[in-house]
């Protein structure tokens, strides 16, 4: 209990442990990131680096090489393990994610038209964006709302996301071998094609909406009981689930903006930190640390276990999320279980 002038907040014990867990593991992906790659360097030849003494080489691979990527994997994986958060929240479903109900295939399908028919340095981020609000606004009408109906909710937009995906690929096909290549790296996931301007848009998104999410927590957490509870209670159900999604869809189509539509950061980040969160609460913010950890550390993987050969980033999640979403269905425990 934390008192300061006749206010006072009530901390989880369990929370800050595990957000303290999260930053020392976010802190050993981020040096092992820097520190592994065609030239090794020792950790404190990297912090060095950051800080701008040391040798010239040291500063140029680590400040103009490999900060830019892992910057690209540390906001992405956070956007992307936030939009999951707040979507399982709302649809009192731990399959509901943005890869899933087709928030990422819709930002997917608009990015690759831009570069297919429109290319433009802006474009992508910007059409990921709209793609993203069209497949979450169609899934929502049809589906009828995010209320009582969460599970009818992740059906329609699993539907939504296969339409998006087929017309993907339909542009794909019918484009030249140039253009296609030029586009393959967002339908797969992937850091390598991540440009400033996008990055800049997401940390800018995420300082937004994150601080936002954070101060939701109260009453998403009132969205686990039934919607008369909640009622009960204050809150504005209807409101705070259109602002909420809002939020969600704009962290998805952002994080899609920069590495594409990496699937299951959304699943297992929300997963970990709800292991290593207070039940009492929505871990809004240890989902977003856990997300970042995840994607640098899977990046650190795709670089390093074929090297030379670098497997994308969102290749090297699906291996393991995968295996991991059908372990969570096989052992007995309900999707709907928060």
């Amino acid at each position: 209990m934390l008192r300061w002038r006749g206010h006072s907040l009530l901390l989880p014990r369990r929370s800050l442990l595990g957000l303290a867990w999260l930053l020392l593991g976010l802190v050993v992906v981020f040096i092992a990131s820097l520190s592994i790659g065609s030239m090794p360097l020792a950790p404190q030849r990297v912090i060095a680096a950051l800080f701008g003494s040391g040798d010239p080489l040291d500063i140029y691979l680590v400040r103009e090489l490999r900060l830019g990527r892992l910057g690209a994997a540390l906001a992405s994986g956070a956007g992307f393990a936030l939009s999951g958060c707040l979507l399982q929240t709302l649809t009192r479903n731990r399959l509901a994610m943005p890869d899933i109900i087709g928030i990422n295939n819709g930002a997917t399908a608009f990015a690759v038209a831009s570069i297919v028919a429109l290319p433009m340095s802006f474009a992508p981020p910007m059409l990921a964006l709209v793609g993203a609000v069209t497949a979450t606004a169609l899934t929502f009408a049809l589906a009828g709302g995010v209320g009582v109906r969460g599970y009818r909710f992740i059906i329609v937009g699993v539907g939504i996301g296969a339409v998006f995906g087929a017309l993907t690929n339909l542009m794909l096909a019918r484009t030249s071998i140039d253009a296609a290549n030029a586009a393959f790296p967002w339908t797969v996931g992937s850091l390598n094609g991540s440009g400033a301007g996008a990055q800049i848009m997401l940390w800018i998104g995420l300082a937004v909406c994150l601080p936002l999410a954070m101060a939701s927590t109260r009453g998403l957490s009132s969205l686990r009981f039934a919607e008369p509870v909640a009622l009960g209670w204050g809150v504005r159900v209807a409101r705070l689930r259109l602002f909420a999604l809002a939020l969600a869809v704009i962290c998805a189509a952002l994080a899609v903006a920069v590495a594409g539509p990496v699937g299951m950061i959304a699943l297992i980040g929300p997963e970990l930190a709800r292991r290593l969160s207070s039940h009492r609460s929505v871990p809004v913010l240890n989902a977003a640390l856990a997300g970042a950890m995840l994607m640098a550390l899977a990046d650190l993987l795709g670089r390093t276990l074929l090297a030379p050969v670098e497997v994308p980033v969102g290749i090297v999640t699906a291996l393991v999320g995968g295996p991991y979403l059908i372990w969570i269905l096989l052992r007995g425990d309900s999707p709907r279980a928060l």
